[in-house]
């Protein structure tokens, strides 16, 4: 069982190779980039436990990837690697959102050591804080706010509970049964046709305005969030 997902963004590839082998190793899973527009094409495309980036990147920079990370994801934990001599880059990195740095070269048994005490802490504050997420779209349960891409996003009462339903049981195909349910509730009578009224509404929310649908349709069966 993967003790959690990681993303490694490295162009130095020998570095990133024995990042990704150490990682793999120790039981983590692992993706790699080696430039900053790739690292984040990827972060938007998969979910992830923790980021390891690199500060100076060909084209899109490390700062800036995680600018725009920032933006959308506050809580994933991200470790910075940098130059000996760079603490501008430090510094800023810090600002902008970091949880850790690491200062090449090195001991790989430090930095794996980092990344343990990095997921501890983030399971901890998600668990805390009641955090729903898929990809770029989260819930906090404590105060029903819901975003994607940096948009808060209006919900009805009812469109909100079947978003947290589906959230809870993301990846798994729900039958229109167990939405009316889970949702609904055990004295609901009506018609299961409501269902799909409700899933139009959601999805014209949560979806429609984005490249990256999560709502899926499975026919004959139900539906799904997934990404």
């Amino acid at each position: 069982m993967s003790k959690g997902k990681i993303l490694i963004v490295e162009d130095e590839k020998k570095i990133a190779r024995l990042i990704q082998l150490e990682l793999e190793y120790e039981g983590y899973e692992t993706a790699t980039a080696h430039t900053g527009a790739d690292g984040l094409s990827l972060f938007q495309g998969q979910q992830f436990d923790l980021l390891i980036l690199d500060v100076m990147l060909p084209g899109l920079s490390g700062l800036e990837v995680l600018r725009r990370i920032r933006a959308n994801n506050q809580f994933i934990s991200v470790i910075l690697l940098t130059a000996r001599d760079s603490l501008p880059d430090k510094i800023s990195g810090l600002d902008l959102g970091a949880n850790d740095y690491m200062t090449k070269p090195f001991e790989i048994e430090e930095l794996l050591a980092r990344i343990r005490v990095w997921l501890r802490h983030q399971s901890t504050t998600v668990e805390e804080s009641s955090i729903l997420q898929i990809g770029d779209l989260t819930v906090d349960e404590k105060t029903r706010i819901v975003i994607r891409e940096g948009n808060t996003i209006e919900l009805t009462p009812r469109e909100y509970d079947l978003l947290v339903y589906l959230l809870k049981n993301k990846n798994q195909v729900l039958s229109r049964e167990q939405l009316l349910t889970n949702v609904w509730g055990f004295d609901y009578y009506g018609d299961t046709n409501v269902i799909d009224v409700y899933i139009r509404y959601l999805r014209k929310k949560i979806d429609a305005p984005y490249s990256n649908p999560y709502l899926h349709t499975v026919r004959g069966v139900g539906y799904m969030l997934k990404e």
